[in-house]
């Protein structure tokens, strides 16, 4: 057969071994755009937010220091939520096949640590690294060459975790009407408190080490950019960051963990109860915050800890609300926020399923 990627100008395997991941993107070059400039853009309808790319800057000490306490604290966890993943996709693919298709950034590492754990267990696992654009949907460039090699009925698709299920939703549009995929895609992520996935390790919010960090541990690969011209989706390429890439280290550290553990219980898909249950929880959050904080847009509410602390890294946050401000999982995010001049504030309860919630600033004000 032809290879389908042939004509494709992809970035290869970024950072990662090559045998990881093949990054289903373009390289490209633009000029970046101020955060607060980029948020009035956004905010005003004057530009997509997948259009624009700001400087991302080396992470500080502490930002360091914080990353390798909440690897150390949690590295045994995600090994083991990996493989109880990696358990259930070996039960539920039974083709010759696995294609793993990640969003690019935060599945890639999940993706790269499914493709260890499947490979162990005697399956041909390969793994793509696929843009996904809210509001604007799948690359369906990249989406068409992996059918072609691997059918759409091997395909699984890859996230780190969910916040309000945006991308979740982008997903089931994007692929409602086409009948080779089943009516509610197959989505894959560690972490899942609003209950939108098809299958998670669990429904908590907790800090993912791979989540407080962006390009130095994901391939040195920006988040993914709209193309303008057509075709493949892009990224910028940071090599500026090459001394501070932690990316396959931290793939060997967890694999190491990974390989140490004994039995582990497969994972399984979430009840109908238990997805309405948590569906339920999450939307009552965000509506409530939303009401509290006047804000119409809810893609100025960001929930969860992953989410929570790339939004202050990316964007231009108003208010930070945590559970418990001692929360050792919140801690980086406290830190980014109070260097950034953003008031955090303890809300207990009233954050329901998540740990932390960011809101966005309004351009008005």
């Amino acid at each position: 057969m032809r290879d389908p990627f042939a004509s494709l100008m992809t970035i290869g395997s970024g950072s990662y071994a090559p045998d990881d991941v093949h990054f289903m993107l373009q390289r490209m070059q633009m000029p970046v755009t101020d955060v607060r400039e980029k948020e009035r853009l956004i905010q005003t309808n004057r530009k997509h937010y997948s259009e624009m790319i700001s400087t991302e800057h080396a992470p500080t000490e502490l930002h360091q220091r914080l990353y390798a306490r909440a690897l150390a604290q949690n590295g045994k966890r995600m090994a083991a939520d990996v493989q109880s993943l990696a358990l259930a996709l070996n039960a539920a693919y039974a083709g010759a096949s696995i294609a793993l298709v990640s969003f690019v950034r935060a599945g890639l590492p999940l993706g790269v640590l499914l493709r260890r754990a499947l490979a162990a267990m005697g399956r041909d696992a390969r793994h793509y690294g696929v843009s996904i654009i809210r509001d604007r949907g799948i690359d369906t460039v990249a989406l068409e060459a992996i059918i072609r090699l691997h059918g759409a009925e091997n395909i699984v698709f890859v996230d780190g975790w969910t916040g309000k299920g945006a991308i979740s939703g982008e997903l089931s549009r994007a692929l409602g009407a086409d009948k080779r995929f089943s009516k509610d895609p197959r989505l894959v992520v560690l972490a899942d408190p609003c209950g939108r996935a098809w299958l998670a390790a669990s429904a908590e919010d907790w800090v993912i080490p791979s989540g407080i960090l962006g390009a130095t541990v994901s391939g040195l690969v920006s988040r993914s950019i709209w193309p303008a011209q057509g075709g493949l989706h892009g990224c910028v390429v940071y090599d500026h960051l090459h001394e501070h890439d932690v990316t396959r280290d931290f793939i060997e550290q967890i694999e190491t963990a990974r390989c140490a553990l004994g039995e582990v219980p497969q994972a399984s898909p979430w009840t109908a109860d238990q997805r309405l249950t948590l569906q339920a929880e999450a939307d009552s959050v965000v509506h409530s915050l939303a009401a509290r904080f006047g804000i119409a847009n809810l893609n100025r509410v960001k929930p969860g800890i992953a989410e929570a602390t790339r939004a202050v890294l990316r964007r231009v946050p108003d208010h930070v609300l945590v559970r418990d401000r001692g929360d050792s999982d919140v801690q980086l995010l406290v830190h980014l926020a109070e260097r950034a001049g953003v008031t955090v504030e303890e809300a207990g309860s009233a954050l329901g399923p998540y740990r932390a919630v960011t809101l966005i600033r309004s351009a008005n004000g």
